[in-house]
């Protein structure tokens, strides 16, 4: 599969997180990522936005998750797959641990991160990756094929 068929499809967005949050992802520990929104599934960039949480490092769960790892901002930091995007049934337990009340779940699989972070400007909406930046990612994974 060439790199120039992946830039005429629509198959990949980015998704921009906040520190420490991105960084649990990456860990494999949060597996779903809350929304205020429906958000679709496929394959996204994962984006670390260019604001660190600071108060949620005293989340045992998240301190446990990020312990020893660098929070990158401003960067594209890893890739993954929304597999699914749901609301939690009024009155039934969470899909997880991550998930908060009343937000949409984007479950995410598939995890990859980035041996180095590539430098991105991000938004709060999902997002095109320019060519250039995907063509920056894929070279990181040679063997990821979507």
């Amino acid at each position: 599969m060439s790199t120039t068929t992946l830039r005429e499809g629509d198959w990949i967005r980015g998704i921009s997180i906040r520190q420490p949050y991105a960084a649990c992802i990456l860990t494999g520990a949060k597996t779903v990522e809350n929304r205020p929104t429906r958000w679709r599934t496929g394959w996204m960039l994962l984006h670390a936005s260019k604001t660190i949480d600071w108060p949620a490092l005293r989340v045992p769960m998240i301190g446990r998750a990020v312990r020893g790892r660098a929070l990158v901002t401003g960067a594209v930091i890893g890739i993954a797959r929304g597999t699914d995007c749901h609301q939690d049934p009024d009155g039934a337990l969470p899909c997880s641990p991550w998930a908060q009340p009343g937000a949409w779940h984007l479950v995410l699989d598939g995890v990859q991160a980035l041996p180095v972070p590539v430098p991105a400007r991000g938004q709060v909406v999902p997002w095109r990756p320019t060519p250039d930046l995907l063509e920056s990612v894929l070279r990181q994974l040679p063997g990821f094929r979507p």
